[in-house]
C-alpha cells in the first residue's frame, strides 16, 4: 500500500479513541476547558448517562466569534505558544485536540460569548464539517453540547456500560473537580433530576462542602496536614489508619489541582501507611501535591490520567517522610478534633466510639507468650527495654503514678489517657480521664509500644549483616546489573552485598542476619527491583519489621492476665509517649474514648 495523509476526519476520530473513552471523559474536558476559562459556575446537564446528551455551560471569559472555528481546529489551544509554556504547563487541558476529537464523534455545538460583545455566537460540527457562526442568546460565558455520542461509531458505543454505571463515572469526576475547585460552583442534573449541588466556598476544607463529596466517617477521623519541604507543599487530610477500606475508593491526589495516579505517588503512600494496616486495607486521603510546573511533565497521557516527575526520588522521599511522620505523631491520647485550628501538622485522631452499647463484652482469643527474654540475645540482653518478669510487671521502666487525683482542679495534670480504674476480663484497661471514660486494650497497646522499641533498638546500631556460608547465585536483567554496579553503599545500607560474577549475574555474600533464614535471593531480587523503579528500597527493613512485628505479639502481656493499677498506669504512660500507639501492629485500635457528654446521652441525664 501506498503511504498517504489521513483525511482530517478520520484523524479526529482516531485521536478520539485516546481521548474520548467514554462520556465522564468527555465531561472531564469541557469541564476542564471551563475552569481554565476562569468560571466560576460549572453546570453540567447529562441525559441517558451521557449517550443522548452532555450540557456544560460555565460563566468564563468566553471565545470570540472570530475563534469559535478555530477552537474546533486541531490543536489549536490559547494555552501554550511555544516549548518553553510546553515545558511548564500550568492549566488543566492544553494540547489543543479535545473539542475537534469530541465534534468527529458526536453531534455538536458551542455558544459562546465574551465580555464587551452585543450577542453571542453558536457553531456546530457534524460528520466532520463546520456551520458558519450564527448569532444566539447566551450570557458571557460558554455552552457546549455534545449529542448522540458515537452516532458514527457504534462498534465503539457496544462498548459503553449501563446508564447508571456510566454516569456514576460522571459524578466521581465532578465530586474530584469540586475538590480541587473550591471556588468554583458545581450543579450536575441527570435525565432532569438534580444530583450534585455544590456552592462556592472560600475554604478547600469546608466541611460542610467536604461533606457533599467525601465519607462522613473519613472527615471524622482525619487530620489536616500541610508541610512544605525542598521546594514542594504537601496539604490535605489524611483519614486515620482505623478508618482504612476494604477498596482504594476514596484516594484523592492532586498535582498542582490535576487529579492523578502516578505509580511514584502509589507507592509513597503505601509505604507510609504499612506499619500500622491491617493486610489488604487501603488508607483514606485527600492530599494536594504543589510543585515547580517545570519540574513535572504532565504531557504524558492523552487523557491527562498521568504525570511524570523529573526527580521522582526527591518526590516519592518527600511524600514518603511527611506521611510518616504525621502517622507516627499518632500517639495515643494526643488525638485533635478534625479540621481543628492548630499546628500545620496534626495528629492523625484515633475515633471515638459513638455511642456505647450495654451489653456482654465478648472475649477476644489473643495467642500471646509468656515473655521477651528468649530475644534478648538479638539485642544485646535488652530485650526492647520491657521488662514481662515472672512477678507481672508491665513497662517496669515507667513510673507507677497513682490513683486518680480526687480533687477537679488537679485536672490540669491529668495524663492523656488518665489514670487505670479497673481491669475488665483480664483483656481491657478502664481508666478516667480529664475528659471523660477511656478504654485500652491492654494486648494490642503493649504490643504496639514493644514492637516500636524493638525497631528503636535495632535503628540504633544499623541492620546487622550476616555473612553466608555459600554465596547465591542471582540472574539479573540489565537494570538490576546497573544497580549493583553502581549502588552498593545503598545496598550495603540495606544489609545486602552482592558482587557482578557475569554481565548477567550476581553473587550475593551478605543479607540482614534477622533475614537468614528467609528466602534470601527473592529478597534480594525484590530490594534490587526496587531500587531500579523508585531509587530506594524499604523492602529489607519491613521484612525485618514483620519479624519484629511477631517477635512484639508474642512478647506482650497476654489476655486473663491480672495486672495491678501501678503496671496499667505505667502501660498508659508508655502509651502516650510511643509513636503509633494509636494502633497496634495490625492496624487495630489500641484505645477509645467516651467523653462526658456521650455517657450523658446514655443515661438521659439532664432531661
Amino acid at each position: 500500500m501506498s503511504i498517504k495523509v489521513l483525511p482530517d476526519a478520520l484523524i479526529n476520530q482516531i485521536a478520539a479513541g485516546e481521548v474520548v473513552e467514554r462520556p465522564a471523559s468527555v465531561v472531564r474536558e469541557l469541564v476542564d476547558n471551563a475552569l481554565d476559562a476562569g468560571a466560576r459556575r460549572v453546570e453540567i446537564e447529562i441525559e441517558n448517562g451521557g449517550t443522548r446528551l452532555i450540557r456544560v455551560r460555565d460563566d468564563g471569559h468566553g471565545i470570540a466569534r472570530d475563534e469559535l472555528a478555530l477552537a474546533l481546529t486541531r490543536h489549536a489551544t490559547s494555552k501554550i505558544a511555544d516549548i518553553d509554556d510546553l515545558m511548564r504547563v500550568a492549566s488543566l487541558g492544553f494540547r489543543g485536540e479535545a473539542l475537534p476529537s469530541i465534534a468527529s464523534v458526536s453531534r455538536f455545538a458551542l455558544v459562546s460569548r465574551r465580555d464587551g460583545e452585543a450577542h453571542a455566537w453558536r457553531i456546530e460540527a457534524a460528520h466532520g464539517r463546520l456551520s458558519e457562526t450564527q448569532p444566539a442568546s447566551h450570557p458571557r460565558g460558554s455552552t457546549v453540547e455534545v449529542r448522540e455520542l458515537f452516532f458514527n461509531i457504534p462498534a465503539r458505543r457496544k462498548f459503553l456500560r449501563s446508564e447508571r454505571t456510566e454516569f456514576s463515572h460522571i459524578q466521581e469526576l465532578v465530586r474530584t473537580a469540586a475538590l480541587a475547585h473550591p471556588e468554583v460552583e458545581f450543579r450536575l442534573a441527570h435525565n432532569g433530576r438534580p444530583a450534585i449541588w455544590l456552592k462556592a466556598v472560600d475554604d478547600a476544607f469546608e466541611r460542610q462542602r467536604l461533606a457533599a463529596v467525601l465519607d462522613e466517617t473519613f472527615l471524622d477521623h482525619a487530620g489536616r496536614l500541610d508541610q512544605s519541604g525542598a521546594g514542594l507543599r504537601l496539604r490535605g487530610l489524611l483519614g486515620a489508619p482505623t478508618s482504612a477500606r476494604g477498596q482504594a475508593d476514596l484516594q484523592y491526589f492532586f498535582v498542582n489541582g490535576r487529579p492523578v495516579r502516578d505509580r511514584v505517588v502509589a507507592h509513597a503512600v503505601r509505604q507510609a501507611y504499612a506499619d500500622v494496616l491491617h493486610h489488604g486495607r487501603h488508607p483514606a486521603y485527600l492530599l494536594f501535591l504543589e510543585i515547580d510546573p517545570g519540574a513535572v511533565d504532565v504531557n504524558v497521557h492523552p487523557a491527562k490520567l498521568e504525570v511524570r516527575f523529573r526527580d521522582s526520588r526527591l518526590v516519592h522521599d518527600f511524600l514518603f517522610r511527611t506521611l510518616h511522620e504525621a502517622l507516627a505523631g499518632a500517639r495515643a491520647g494526643a488525638a485533635v478534633p478534625a479540621h481543628a485550628e492548630a499546628a500545620p501538622l496534626t495528629s492523625i485522631p484515633v475515633p471515638s466510639a459513638p455511642s456505647f452499647q450495654p451489653g456482654r463484652q465478648a472475649g477476644l482469643g489473643l495467642a500471646v507468650a509468656e515473655v521477651m527474654s528468649g530475644y534478648a540475645a538479638l539485642y544485646g540482653g535488652n530485650a526492647g527495654g520491657v521488662a514481662v518478669a515472672a512477678t507481672g510487671t508491665v513497662g517496669a521502666s515507667a513510673p507507677a503514678w497513682p490513683a486518680m487525683p480526687a480533687q477537679s482542679g488537679e485536672a490540669a495534670e491529668i495524663p492523656p489517657l488518665g489514670y487505670a480504674l479497673a481491669q475488665l476480663h483480664g483483656v481491657f484497661i478502664l481508666a478516667q480521664n480529664a475528659r471523660g471514660l477511656v478504654l485500652v486494650d491492654m494486648h494490642a497497646a503493649h504490643e504496639r509500644i514493644t514492637y516500636e522499641r524493638l525497631k528503636a533498638n535495632r535503628a540504633g546500631q544499623g541492620i546487622v549483616s550476616q555473612r553466608l556460608l555459600v554465596p547465591l547465585g542471582i540472574e539479573l536483567s540489565p537494570r538490576e546489573a546497573v544497580v549493583v554496579e553502581e549502588q552498593g553503599d545503598r545496598l550495603a545500607a540495606l544489609g545486602f552485598e552482592l558482587v557482578m560474577a557475569g554481565p548477567s549475574q550476581a553473587r550475593l555474600l551478605k543479607v540482614p542476619s534477622l533475614l537468614a533464614g528467609g528466602d534470601a535471593a527473592a529478597l534480594a531480587k525484590q530490594v534490587l527491583s526496587d531500587l531500579a523503579e523508585h531509587g530506594s528500597s524499604r523492602l529489607g527493613e519491613e521484612a525485618e519489621n514483620a519479624l519484629l512485628a511477631t517477635m512484639a505479639c508474642h512478647g506482650s502481656v497476654r489476655a486473663n492476665r491480672a495486672l495491678t493499677l501501678p503496671e496499667m498506669n505505667a502501660l498508659l504512660r508508655d502509651m502516650e509517649a510511643t509513636e503509633r500507639s494509636g494502633q497496634c501492629n495490625h492496624g487495630r485500635p489500641t484505645w477509645v474514648e467516651w467523653p462526658l457528654a456521650e455517657l450523658d446521652k446514655l443515661f438521659q441525664r439532664g432531661r
